[in-house]
């Protein structure tokens, strides 16, 4: 079953992401981990989350694991779907981005 298992906080800048990430760690304990300047991610908030610098969206990201990142793709165009960001590598595996019907973006990864 697909599910939204990720969320990711965009930070304008690498010196936001400090400050992101130094806040989160004092106010809730969680601890980061640094992939190169512009990006860290958490399994220790619950849910896993990451900051990205580096091509943050515009607001938080729910991003849906899925076991096949190809057929996702072709099933959220397919129902309506806008492509935002093509599948891409990451460290762990591929991702993708798109808007619902309603503007929202969201995103969709797989190993």
């Amino acid at each position: 079953m697909d599910k939204i298992d990720y969320i990711e906080f965009p930070a304008a800048s690498i010196g936001d992401l400090a400050k992101t990430t130094t806040f989160f760690a004092e106010a809730f304990g969680w601890e980061f981990q640094q992939w190169g300047d512009d990006y860290a991610d958490t399994k220790s908030s619950g849910v896993g989350s990451g900051v990205n610098a580096e091509s943050p969206s515009k607001a938080p990201l729910a991003v849906i694991h899925v076991a096949d990142i190809n057929a996702a793709y072709g099933k959220v165009r397919d129902a309506g779907g806008i492509i935002t960001k093509e599948i891409f590598s990451f460290p762990g595996g591929k991702r993708f981005h798109f808007t619902e019907p309603a503007g929202n973006e969201l995103g969709v990864w797989s190993e």
